[in-house]
């Protein structure tokens, strides 16, 4: 690898490395070998950057949860346009289409990156929690435009909707759900607080 490149391009192209690896073949399959055998640089690049094996997945993690930010900004925006259970089953397709269920996979698999991300992320497992939230913070902007029951329990129906979703995409190597699977889960976990015309 040339000299001078920017620490956050070697950053970006292990991460990107790494989330290809954890799609194909898993979170066992990720080695600080197989991240840089993957990136197409020399092995010393990723330990130069990061103290160890476990922070970097630890930064790839916090990296990944931050780019949520963008999702959760256009499903908030959406409250009051198409339809609640749409814009929630794309939203969900979108989450756990991505790499989000294989973080997730790599969060339980990894006992030292749980103890590592405890440091910054107290409770939950750091995706799903993000996407709770993303998931929350929804259904409170279309309760507030009466299209959610004012009386309904977003704090219940978040993570009720993560845990769900989370559920029909966990299984890597099968065929992922299709659209209207998600949206037939979507709609019985909301049909009772939905107040659409």
């Amino acid at each position: 690898m040339p000299t001078g490149i920017a620490i956050r391009d070697v950053r970006d192209q292990l991460f990107d490395a790494a989330e290809r690896i954890l799609l194909r073949d898993g979170p066992d399959a990720l080695t600080s070998r197989a991240v840089t055998t993957e990136a197409g640089c020399a092995k010393g690049v990723l330990h130069r950057h990061f103290d160890d094996f476990d922070a970097f997945l630890a930064e790839l993690v916090l990296d990944r949860i931050h780019r949520m930010d963008a999702q959760a900004a256009a499903l908030r925006e959406s409250a009051g346009t198409g339809t609640v259970a749409g814009n929630l089953t794309g939203a969900l397709t979108a989450l756990f289409g991505s790499v989000a269920v294989a973080i997730v996979a790599l969060v339980i698999f990894r006992d030292e990156l749980r103890d590592r991300l405890r440091e910054t992320w107290p409770a939950g497992v750091p995706v799903l929690t993000e996407a709770a939230i993303m998931v929350a913070s929804y259904l409170t902007a279309e309760r507030e435009l009466g299209r959610v029951a004012a009386d309904a329990d977003i704090d219940a129906l978040a993570p009720t909707l993560i845990g769900a979703g989370h559920l029909l995409f966990a299984d890597r190597k099968g065929t992922p759900p299709d659209e209207g699977a998600v949206h037939k889960m979507v709609t019985t976990v909301i049909g009772g607080v939905v107040r659409e015309a």
